[in-house]
């Protein structure tokens, strides 16, 4: 900072009767700078000051013209004056020009200014001078930057001829520590000084204990994922196993014909699924190379025979849906739809040691969707599954309410629904008390046993599937209602940082 500044300033109060403002004696010195001067005046005490915000009027660049020159009125009617004999309407816009003549002839007549003789069509002067009161009022409002009377303030603005803006100066007075030289503070005792003795004689700069340390950089959690932490929390809680769900790409076979759906369902075609061209096909379902010696106790051949089966003449007590299955539709690549995939996979793993087991996911999946505000390409699903004995539909609804009342969600309905890979199958409806209405929450069923038996899971297993978007209660805790400005290239950081964490079972 330029001690320069901080004497002008202590100087500029030694001969002013009471405060100053800043923006009348130092006009040309930016915000920051006299702001700079002023905090380190005031932390010494030598003055005081206080923030004044102002709306300022500036001039166009029409404006700064007229303020030179005269207005357009003033032009037209020098003009007529000059013109003895009168001057024709026609003739006016080649002496004063086009803008002078369409804007000043107007003003002129309404001023009385000017006459206009409508039989010879020429205009005549109708006094021997005038004031241009246009051109003092953009004069005096060059100088001052506002104008005592607010109604010549808007007519100016729909003349375009001023623009109004924000402007912040300061009014500053002497503190009780005032005086008219500025002494340097040193900020360090040396050794220098001490072995010398002029630590005596220097003034120092004293603590500031209440000053605060400067913010320090560091990174946020997205709102998703915190929303997503909280999802994992409840499911840890309810004894639940986080399915691993590192595999954005999928077969056809896991991710649609594993779940009996069949190779014609519209979710198959390319408006709603994006497929993988290179390379074009994957290999038949067999040992996750990452378990080492494989899965022991599963057959991969024969559960590929039996989804065959079970998709082309029934199984399973099942008639099929009774069409010729084909094999390299099932091995296309895709980009997983839903991580039902995932589930598919975990409950093959468990059919080589059946027992009762609970699976979760939060993953990302991706759609081949119109974006809007409410969809994107790719989103994120929270899936659960329960594997167990003896469970039923009653069951199901039970835990949903269970489920979703730690999210704070108490009100629930069901409606029957259709999935290829549940029967029964369930929609479920939230009553959200800020929109006073009921909404979709999530969707749910029981595995069918085409899927569940293929897998080699006994017959008297059964298993609860039920899934919901990420986005949604995201959307509604943080008050978003665009889902372009949750997740993608819109996203404003300061929300992402500004935002604190969230409990799903609180407002």
């Amino acid at each position: 900072m330029a001690i320069d500044l901080l004497t002008q300033v202590l100087e500029a109060l030694a001969y002013a009767n009471g405060p100053i403002l800043t923006a009348e004696i130092f006009p040309s010195e930016s915000f920051t700078t006299v702001k700079s001067a002023l905090d380190r005046l005031n932390s010494r005490e030598m003055v005081f000051y206080k923030t004044i915000e102002r709306d300022e009027a500036i001039l166009t660049e029409e404006a700064r013209g007229i303020a030179e020159h005269g207005s357009h009125e003033a032009k037209v009617f020098e003009a007529v004056r000059n013109a003895v004999e009168g001057l024709k309407v026609s003739d006016l816009p080649g002496i004063v020009g086009k803008e002078s003549a369409k804007v000043g002839q107007g003003k002129a007549l309404a001023g009385k200014w000017i006459k206009l003789d409508r039989e010879k069509n020429i205009l005549k002067a109708n006094t021997d001078s005038i004031v241009d009161i246009t051109r003092e009022q953009l004069q005096n409002i060059g100088r001052t930057k506002t104008y005592p009377d607010t109604k010549v303030i808007t007519d100016l603005k729909k003349r375009k001829l001023l623009k109004m803006q924000k402007a912040i100066t300061f009014e500053v007075s002497k503190g009780p520590k005032y005086a008219r030289a500025f002494v340097k503070e040193e900020t360090d005792l040396t050794a220098e000084m001490l072995a010398s003795g002029a630590w005596k004689n220097v003034k120092l700069k004293p603590y500031n204990f209440k000053s605060k340390g400067a913010l320090t950089p560091s990174g946020a959690l997205h709102p998703l994922n915190k929303v997503r932490h909280e999802f994992r929390q409840i499911f840890f809680e309810m004894g639940f196993e986080e399915m691993p769900t590192n595999r954005f790409v999928e077969t056809g076979f896991w991710n649609f014909d594993a779940l009996f759906v069949p190779q014609q369902h519209p979710a198959r075609d390319l408006q709603d699924t994006f497929y993988i061209s290179d390379p074009p096909r994957a290999e038949k379902p067999g040992p996750d190379p990452a378990a080492g010696k494989g899965d022991p106790g599963l057959d991969y051949e024969q559960y590929w025979n039996d989804i065959r089966e079970v998709h082309e003449d029934g199984k399973f007590g099942s008639i099929g849906y009774r069409y010729p299955w084909k094999e390299e539709e099932a091995l296309r690549l895709v980009l997983r739809t839903h991580t039902t995939s995932t589930s598919t996979y975990m409950l093959h793993k468990l059919a080589a040691s059946p027992r009762p087991a609970r699976y979760f996911s939060v993953d990302r999946v991706f759609r081949n969707e119109t974006v809007d505000a409410t969809h994107l390409a790719e989103f994120h699903q929270v899936e659960g599954v329960i594997a167990d004995f003896g469970l039923t539909l009653g069951g199901l609804i039970g835990f949903m309410e269970v489920f979703f009342g730690k999210m704070g969600i108490h009100r629930l309905r069901f409606k029957p629904a259709y999935n290829p890979y549940t029967e029964p199958s369930m929609e479920i409806f939230g009553f959200h008390e800020g929109l006073n209405k009921w909404v979709e929450i999530g969707n749910s069923g029981m595995f069918r046993p085409e899927m569940l038996e293929s897998m080699g899971l006994p017959k008297k297993m059964r298993v609860y599937g039920w899934g919901l978007s990420l986005e949604r209660p995201t959307m509604i805790k943080y008050g978003v209602n665009n889902i372009r400005e949750l997740l993608g290239h819109k996203v404003d950081l300061n929300f992402v940082e500004s935002n604190a964490a969230v409990r799903l079972e609180k407002d």
